[in-house]
């Protein structure tokens, strides 16, 4: 069974295809406990959630009138049956499979079982309190139709992010996305900076979830 926190219907907030719609599936549980964290509800046990199988949860998504759909959590390469309800989604020609996963889990296997998946990767700075946990391996396996996810809350998480980028070529292999922490750096300073070291084919990525809805606001 996949335990799952939240499923719902709205737009893909962020990565490769923010703005469009998508279903979301919200699994309980996760690894790491970054400061900024806003989904603290999928992992402190406060919450209920329902037991699903693959096979209920394929339905839900191909009722669904979006094609992309967003695996996220918590951590959601932690289910065990995942891998079961990645088959069902990844054989249906018609949706696009989207995994956000927080940089702690190797990613060789997935990538090599799933390769129509997008992976959206997050690497954890300084700022997170969790950059020790980060899979240094991920930084080059990640692919042109992934995307490496940079939460930034300050100039030193950007100075880290930069020279990840230098180091691993980031940029020529994959896709780049700096994502302001909200309240924590002004998104303009972040376009400052990515001016200032000429960051091309970085993405200034917002949440537009937390810009069209109250920041607070579930299911959406």
């Amino acid at each position: 069974m996949l335990p799952v926190i939240e499923k719902f219907l709205s737009i893909d907030g962020e990565g490769p295809t923010a703005g469009e719609l998508a279903t979301f599936l919200r699994f309980r549980g996760c690894n790491l406990r970054c400061a900024w964290c806003d989904t603290t509800y999928s992992f402190d046990g406060q919450e209920n959630y329902e037991n699903c199988t693959a096979q209920e949860l394929y339905q839900y998504v191909w009722e669904s009138p979006a094609h992309n759909v967003t695996l996220t959590g918590g951590e959601p390469l932690l289910q065990p049956e995942l891998p079961e309800l990645l088959r069902l989604l990844c054989a249906n020609r018609t949706l696009q499979v989207h995994i956000e996963t927080n940089g702690s889990i190797p990613l060789r296997t997935w990538m090599a079982q799933f390769p129509k998946a997008v992976f959206v990767i997050d690497f954890k700075l300084p700022g997170s309190g969790m950059t020790d946990q980060m899979v240094l391996e991920n930084l080059a396996l990640a692919r042109p139709h992934d995307v490496y996810k940079f939460v930034v809350q300050d100039h030193a998480d950007l100075e880290y992010a930069k020279d990840l980028l230098e180091q691993y070529d980031l940029c020529s292999h994959t896709q780049v996305h700096f994502s302001p922490v909200m309240g924590k750096i002004q998104p303009s300073d972040v376009v400052e900076y990515m001016k200032e070291n000429a960051l091309n084919r970085v993405r200034l990525q917002m949440q537009l979830h937390k810009i069209v809805w109250d920041p607070q606001k579930r299911g959406v």
